[in-house]
């Protein structure tokens, strides 16, 4: 096989993979996207499956602005539902955080900017 047959395939298997991955991540985007009812999700994955290039193009044309503040919002969702486990876990609550914080900046071991940059912190979380 020669060299450039190789890379010929190589390049086309790497496209076909690619391709594979945009379908999945539209799809993916469809079904996680709150604004679509049921028939909604419905038409644009019997779009996509049907016309592959037409209907993925056109999905990404018409509601692409979109996937990233979806995607954004799933991760942040993932963060807090994570940072409430550790929490439960951990068996801290805010207020001990609170007492830990103001006692670390009583013994002088926290300065005014750090002790108010945790506790905006804590009482964000």
């Amino acid at each position: 096989m020669p060299v450039l047959d190789f890379l010929w395939t190589m390049l086309w298997f790497f496209l076909f993979i690619a391709w594979i991955w945009v379908v999945i991540v539209v799809i993916a985007d469809v079904f996680r996207s709150q604004d679509l009812n049921g028939w909604g999700k419905a038409g644009w994955t019997i779009f996509i499956i049907l016309i592959p290039w037409l209907g993925v193009l056109v999905y990404l044309i018409a509601r692409g602005h979109g996937m990233q503040e979806r995607q954004a919002q799933q991760h942040a969702d993932q963060q807090a539902a994570t940072n409430a486990y550790i929490k439960q876990a951990a068996g801290t609550t805010d207020a001990d955080q609170l007492e830990k914080l103001k006692s670390l900046h009583d013994s002088g071991a926290l300065t005014d900017d750090e002790y108010a940059a945790q506790k905006a912190k804590v009482l964000n979380s």
